[in-house]
């Protein structure tokens, strides 16, 4: 059965001696006092509301039950109030203790690391990004019911930013595909418990992501307009160092299109073996060399061929932190309350498939 009282652990209640003995005293706001005195000065008599024959009268204790009630909803809405300034951490625990009773969800992570604030941060939005979708390929059917809330509702603000500001569609446009491609498999599992909730919540929620990806493929590109220094006037070797910084062969092919001189750049081979050799091992090469017409490697084509059976290293700007010592998970700039002599030698940059690991049980 569980328990609905107050936890144990807690401070407790304050208690104020005066001269018939302890008392306990409850706190709250002048201005609810005002009020409630307000009601302790009516008449103890009756309260007259009509002029009816069937009027209603109210005695003394209805005014003490109002003001008790005034000072429970008050409670209650200072304590929702607080939980608004809640660390932005959460501990990470797989097994229950005297201390800490159940485990850590999906659903609870969601809430306390404010996933919904951190897709503002454009070092946090494609990290953000990247655990939706690996969440929309393997998770979604252990989701509970807050969880999925906490998940479409992080998506819609999602969507809606790219919408506006019109970064990285790409991005959304995958993450949309993988998530409609799953949700139509398992809705057609309906019967075997596979999703948690009322299928036609999942066909809503189905339809809602197709008008996603219908909006995504009408997505105009605002033209800038700029009279000083644009990307063309840049010499060469500039150029060329900004395609070696790119670590996604699509960018390298999406900014080639820009001018003819991008265009000869992103097709250097030496520049595609470079991409290549940062994201593969050598033995991976050894199993899926595609040479040219010329019989050279064509390491364009090898990159992508490469991307079908390997995973490529992911660059983030910003990534959630591990602390060994606490097994508290955090963004690094909001910190935690480490113990540890030395913090920085605990932490560990957590990549979105290990957020998941640490939520599997």
């Amino acid at each position: 059965m569980p328990f609905l009282g107050q936890d144990w652990r807690s401070p407790g209640w304050r208690w104020v001696k005066t001269e018939d003995g302890w008392k306990r005293c409850e706190t709250f706001s002048h201005a609810l006092q005002d009020g409630n005195n307000q009601l302790n000065d009516i008449s103890h008599t009756v309260i007259i509301t009509g002029d009816d024959e069937n009027e209603e009268v109210y005695n003394t204790e209805d005014c003490e039950f109002a003001a008790k009630k005034r000072k429970k909803d008050h409670f209650r809405n200072n304590t929702d109030s607080q939980c608004f300034d809640r660390e932005k951490w959460i501990y990470v625990h797989k097994e229950s203790t005297k201390e800490r009773h159940g485990y850590c969800t999906l659903g609870e992570a969601f809430n306390r690391l404010d996933f919904s604030s951190a897709i503002q941060d454009i070092r946090r939005f494609n990290y953000v990004v990247k655990l939706l979708q690996l969440i929309a390929k393997s998770q979604l059917t252990s989701l509970s019911g807050a969880a999925q809330k906490n998940y479409f509702s992080i998506l819609d603000k999602i969507v809606q930013k790219v919408m506006e500001d019109q970064y990285n569609p790409r991005l959304i446009k995958d993450l949309l595909q993988d998530l409609s491609s799953t949700l139509c498999i398992l809705i057609r599992g309906v019967g075997k418990s596979v999703l948690v909730g009322n299928i036609n919540i999942w066909i809503c929620r189905l339809e809602t992501i197709l008008l996603w990806q219908q909006q995504l493929k009408n997505l105009q590109m605002n033209k800038q307009v700029n009279n000083g220094l644009t990307l063309s006037d840049l010499p060469i070797h500039m150029l060329n160092n900004i395609l070696y910084r790119f670590s996604d062969g699509w960018d390298i092919i999406t900014l080639g299109q820009v001018t003819p001189t991008l265009y000869m750049l992103s097709e250097d081979r030496q520049l595609w073996k470079k991409l290549c050799q940062y994201h593969f091992a050598e033995k991976q090469f050894c199993r899926h060399l595609i040479p040219s017409e010329k019989g050279h490697i064509d390491w364009k084509l090898m990159y992508f061929a490469l991307q079908k059976y390997y995973p490529i290293k992911e660059q983030y700007g910003d990534t959630l932190h591990f602390c060994r010592h606490c097994s508290i998970l955090f963004w690094k700039d909001t910190g935690h309350p480490c113990t540890a002599s030395d913090p920085n030698t605990c932490l560990m940059p957590v990549s979105p498939q290990h957020f998941i690991d640490l939520f599997k049980f």
